[in-house]
């Protein structure tokens, strides 16, 4: 089994790659900092299952997976992340992914996720899954719910502070393509300002208050 790990912290990396090379031996992992590397990771070999965490520095995970299965849509995503939101995971699944577990899981349900996921089968840590059964979410939450994954996307990069700049040389989009997706996010969110964005965001469990990420 080949088996992609992609998470912008090295330890975190280096720590769960060594476990699943020993437990589901014979395999072979390697190793992505960031959406960008794994994009390119994946053009060079195609991995049997991709471990993606949703927040990272450039891509986040949720945009780095909707580029990968667009061009490589038989590759099977494991996301792999600290949030457990229903709108991150319900955005995250929407990307095609196949599966979606928490950091704060234990190894057990790691191996389980990816041998399911590994055959195409749907994966979703269990308390996640009942939560998603049965979620009736806020108005707030379904402001989030009803985005299109780009607009997810913006509203999470300027919700953690970015400029338009920035999101633009992340993207690979115009300075005045994120400035439409702006106003489109304020008045689909009828909010006013940038302030009030964070403020959902921090709401909602989207940005944790004293995190840089």
């Amino acid at each position: 089994m080949k088996i992609l790990i992609v998470d912008d912290h090295a330890v975190v990396r280096q720590g769960y790659a060594s476990l699943l090379a020993t437990v589901l031996s014979p395999c072979e992992v390697k190793e992505a900092g960031n959406g960008d590397q794994a994009y390119s990771m994946c053009q060079e070999e195609t991995p049997d299952v991709l471990i993606m965490d949703v927040n990272m520095s450039g891509i986040s995970g949720i945009e780095a997976a909707r580029r990968i299965l667009q061009r490589f849509p038989d590759i099977n995503i494991l996301f792999f992340s600290m949030y457990d939101e229903v709108p991150v995971v319900t955005q995250a699944l929407d990307t095609g992914a196949r599966g979606y577990i928490t950091k704060s899981c234990t190894p057990d349900i790691l191996i389980e996720a990816v041998k399911k996921v590994a055959t195409g089968q749907l994966y979703v840590e269990h308390e996640l899954a009942m939560r998603l059964a049965v979620s009736r979410p806020e108005q707030s939450d379904q402001r989030l719910r009803d985005m299109t994954q780009r607009e997810f996307e913006i509203f999470v990069m300027l919700a953690r502070g970015l400029s338009v700049k920035d999101i633009s040389d992340e993207l690979c989009i115009s300075n005045k393509t994120v400035s439409n997706y702006t106003a489109i996010l304020k008045s689909k969110l009828n909010i006013g300002s940038t302030a009030e964005l964070v403020h959902l965001a921090i709401e909602t469990g989207l940005v944790k208050v004293g995190s840089a990420n």
